[in-house]
């Protein structure tokens, strides 16, 4: 049966000293409450709705980015996360199966768990509460147990000096059938130290009920929340180190790890080698047997078995590299297929261009794609050599096998085996340069005397 996942993103987020709401600062590349959100993509998950507050809109418009379907809710008025859960219950009228209480700043989950708490919820607890042990608990909920039984989940505020000794700690995160965590959200009171709506209180309520409740625990760091900016850096870090790790686990090679940054859904194929001081923005696959050398920088790019990229290349979003393809120092790539076996190895610009297979792109050649309004498209045939500094003015079409000389601006198609010849003819001035430097000389003497 599937699980439907309520993210409460209410939070104003005032300690990140942002205009921002919380929730929509990155980690890896993406808002924090899309990583919420992806915990459900390995899982079979049935309604997802998203409960916002401060900066609602703000919150609505990304999230429905990520995905239309996703429902979404406002909570006007901050009186805690049961209240907060209440807002949600509208959405869940009739609906069979489970619901799992998630944070938009708490963006580490592991589908892992989901499933753990949901055998739990199998094997016969009607609540269960995701829990973690630390040695220094500071102002976490306590959860309070007799036994295996969770018997009730105690804020730091309302705690007592024994209650604060227990070092098993609240997460936040709960799950029960979804028509009972509605009924009891509803019938949570604000009788506490801080005058908001508890959702750990449904726990002494469903007690009293003769419900029974049980700890799931998992790693305090899987539980990481987000209220600062040192929050967010130690965030970013946390998730880098897990991503290194798995790359290498999984057969890739880091040369230099901690200078390496992936995004949230970075893929690099086995045998791949990534050198250092190197960044994925978002969107990006490697295939395995490819190179990135040192100082590259890719986005929205794939890259195909055995290339080799850099150092210091630049993909933009739209690149796809076929197998065996090389693209060299300070090149830039957009928008463009480079064929199996092409070659652009030295500072070049190739923007919204198709290059065939084994064609050789010489340095300094630039593909003038943009006409200040619109942009046009390069198409560079097979086995084709452009020439050092040649300049394709867009619209233009290079057939195969054919040739640019050096310095050329090619402004119109060249057909198949043609070579293409396109600069100014030479002209020598006689003793002009030696004239003229003389002329400068002088010019700049007299200036600096007056």
């Amino acid at each position: 049966m599937s699980i439907h996942l309520i993210v409460l993103a209410a939070g104003s987020g005032s300690r990140m000293e942002s205009d921002r709401p919380k929730v929509l600062h990155e980690i890896a590349g993406a808002p924090m409450i899309e990583h919420a959100l992806r915990v459900g993509d390995a899982l079979e998950i049935g309604a997802r709705v998203v409960v916002v507050g401060h900066g609602g809109d703000d919150v609505r418009d990304t999230v429905l980015n990520i995905d239309e379907n996703i429902r979404v809710v406002e909570q006007t008025e901050q009186l805690g996360t049961a209240h907060a859960v209440t807002m949600a219950a509208p959405e869940f009228k009739g609906a069979k199966g489970d619901a799992v209480v998630l944070y938009g700043d708490t963006p580490f989950i592991r589908a892992e768990t989901l499933e753990t708490m949901s055998a739990a919820r199998a094997s016969g607890a009607d609540i269960v509460v995701l829990g973690f042990d630390t040695p220094d608990p500071a102002r976490y909920g306590r959860l309070v147990t007799d036994g295996a039984t969770l018997t009730r989940i105690v804020e730091w505020k309302d705690a007592t000096d024994a209650e604060r000794a227990i070092t098993l700690c609240n997460s936040g995160v709960i799950m029960a059938e979804a028509a009972t965590l509605m009924r009891l959200a509803a019938a949570v009171s604000n009788d506490n130290a801080a005058g908001e709506f508890y959702l750990t209180d449904i726990v002494e309520l469903g007690h009293a009920e003769g419900l029974t409740a049980a700890v799931v625990t998992c790693d305090e760091a899987e539980t990481l929340g987000i209220n600062t900016r040192q929050d967010l850096a130690a965030a970013e870090a946390v998730f880098q180190s897990n991503a290194r790790a798995d790359a290498m686990e999984n057969g890739v090679t880091l040369q230099a790890p901690d200078t390496v940054y992936f995004s949230f859904d970075t893929y690099i194929g086995r045998d791949a080698v990534i050198e250092p001081n190197v960044v994925f923005a978002p969107g990006v696959t490697v295939e395995s047997g490819a190179t990135i050398r040192a100082f590259s920088h890719l986005e929205g790019a794939h890259v195909g078995s055995g290339a080799i990229v850099g150092p210091y290349a630049r993909l933009r979003p739209g690149t796809e590299l076929s197998n065996n393809v090389k693209i060299g120092n300070f090149v830039e790539i957009k928008n463009a297929l480079i064929a199996d076996g092409a070659k652009v190895n030295h500072l070049s610009y190739i923007g919204d261009a198709d290059i065939g297979a084994d064609t050789n792109i010489g340095a300094g050649t630039v593909t003038c794609n943009y006409d200040g309004v619109f942009k046009h498209r390069t198409t560079i045939g097979e086995r084709v050599f452009i020439g050092s500094n040649t300049l394709l003015v867009a619209p233009v079409t290079v057939g195969d096998d054919a040739m640019t000389a050096t310095g050329t601006v090619v402004t119109s198609n060249v057909s198949d085996g043609d070579m293409a010849i396109g600069r100014a003819k030479q002209v020598n001035k006689p003793g002009l340069a030696r004239r003229l430097f003389q002329k400068l000389r002088a010019a700049k003497a007299a200036s600096s005397k007056g």
